[in-house]
């Protein structure tokens, strides 16, 4: 039981005598805790924005001279760079989450805070999911539909190989590695995001039960 339950089960024992306990002081407790919620959310984002930064930074120029061989060069920095945008635009939006969330006044309106925060959150979520999931599927699909290419980009050795068993065996790679990476990623957001969002949701009806 966190000092928040211990609170309400306090006021709620005084509710036949004069409470020492008020309703002002649950709603400061939860308001209190709602927005260290969504402190965290913006922490965490800006957090993943600067560690992908940084680990684009650390990737070789060779990685990308082997899509610079199908024309994708372009289309990856592009879309990297409308990505970086898009998160940025996320990550202010999680910021006005937190100054609103931090200026409520009354429980409707933190309670319609905490729902557009909730909301945000998940637009976040199957944002970078889905993209993931379109941007793979794309190169991946632009690849192999040249397979000439794809052979001479993984074996700059030139080396003595059955064509046809070499693109089965990549295609079969591609496609395990797309399930491993989209299951890893759906359980990070699962396990980070979901706590929040949990606990928003937990705040969410106890400011509900202070209504009634």
């Amino acid at each position: 039981m966190d000092e928040l339950d211990i609170l309400k089960r306090d006021w709620k024992k005084q509710e036949a005598t004069l409470p020492k306990i008020s309703y002002d002081d649950i709603y400061k407790m939860i308001h209190k805790k709602s927005s260290s919620i969504v402190k965290w959310i913006l922490i965490i984002s800006i957090a993943e924005l600067l560690f992908w930064t940084g680990l684009n930074l650390l990737i070789p120029d060779s990685y990308l001279e082997i899509y610079e061989k199908f024309n994708l060069k372009t289309f990856l920095l592009a879309t990297q760079f409308i990505h970086y945008i898009i998160v940025i635009v996320f990550i202010y939006f999680f910021y006005k989450n937190y100054k609103a969330i931090c200026v409520s006044e009354n429980t409707n309106l933190l309670m319609k805070k905490i729902i557009k925060t909730r909301k945000t959150v998940n637009y976040y979520v199957y944002y970078n999911i889905i993209v993931y999931v379109l941007l793979s599927i794309i190169l991946n699909i632009v690849m192999f539909s040249n397979p000439e290419t794809l052979i001479e980009a993984l074996n700059p050795g030139n080396l003595n190989i059955d064509g046809d068993k070499f693109l089965n065996i990549m295609l079969i790679v591609q496609v395990v590695t797309l399930i491993v990476m989209l299951g890893l990623l759906c359980l990070y957001y699962r396990i980070i995001y979901g706590i929040f969002l949990r606990r928003l949701s937990k705040n969410y009806k106890e400011l509900a039960s202070l209504e009634h």
